[in-house]
């Protein structure tokens, strides 16, 4: 397994300074599957990773991103680690694909552009700068522990995220198998207002999945959470990012408020085969 993560994080490294990009390959899952994980898709020449598709289940769709060594591309060596990707997407029966492409990757949007696929959405990836924090009195962060804990996470996704119950319970249960995790909910007055979970990679620290319940929104609780945990996790030493959709204008200026600015955009595109 960590000769696969070393490969990959590799041929990452090498895009990446080439194209002048950042890719989004998920490894919050990615670090946790196996070798032989049937969602990694790897192409070996000689002894040396030249290309990797990843797909990667979240509720109530299934997101596709990978990479080729810029030697080796136009070959057609990502259109049939592709191919692949959409049999094993087919047999899953996922409702919803999204493709993955950094909004400044041309290579990514030439070979989109042979795809049938449509716009989507873009997420903005933002970087916490640091600065002096306060006001975060009046809510509680602490670890998720208990099934009343896991019952409001869940609620928190339909409600939020737009899952369903089964969605969502299936996939909190997944993501709990992943070992660099903190889980935690949010309570105001003894009561579960909200939720958030960082994942831990190297020296970064990403937030996700930080939700209020519709009821408790308004009232400055989010904003005294985020501040709770961007404490703790600067002391802890941690750069700390988080992702966001472009259109969620409340997030955004709520991320500003605290210190976060956008550093790169992600596009997504629906796969569309009867386009």
């Amino acid at each position: 397994m960590k000769r696969k993560l070393a490969d990959i994080k590799h041929l990452q490294n090498l895009c990446e300074k080439e194209d002048g990009i950042k890719l989004k390959l998920n490894w919050d899952v990615l670090g946790n599957r196996e070798d032989d994980h049937p969602y990694d898709l790897l192409h070996y020449a000689d002894g040396e990773l030249i290309a990797f598709l990843g797909i990667y289940p979240f509720g109530n769709k299934a997101e596709l991103c990978g990479m080729v060594h810029p030697a080796h591309r136009r070959k057609g060596i990502f259109s049939r680690l592709f191919s692949q990707a959409m049999a094993i997407c087919e047999k899953e029966h996922f409702p919803k694909i999204l493709l993955n492409a950094p909004a400044g990757s041309l290579s990514a949007k030439a070979f989109l552009q042979r795809v049938p696929c449509v716009y989507d959405s873009s997420e903005y990836q933002m970087k916490w700068v640091p600065r002096e924090l306060s006001g975060f009195d009046g809510v509680v962060l602490r670890p998720s522990v208990t099934e009343e804990d896991f019952q409001a996470e869940v609620k928190l996704d339909v409600q939020c995220f737009g899952f369903t119950e089964e969605e969502a319970v299936r996939y909190n249960r997944e993501i709990r198998e992943e070992t660099a995790q903190d889980f935690y909910v949010i309570e105001h007055e003894n009561r579960i207002v909200g939720k958030v979970r960082v994942n831990h990679e190297g020296d970064e620290a990403w937030i996700y999945g930080f939700a209020i319940f519709p009821e408790w929104q308004g009232k400055g609780l989010g904003k005294s959470a985020l501040k709770r945990l961007l404490a703790a996790e600067r002391k802890k030493g941690y750069e700390i990012y988080l992702e966001v959709d472009k259109d969620n204008v409340p997030a955004i200026r709520l991320y500003e408020s605290c210190g976060f600015r956008t550093y790169q955009v992600q596009d997504y595109y629906l796969y569309n085969p009867g386009r």
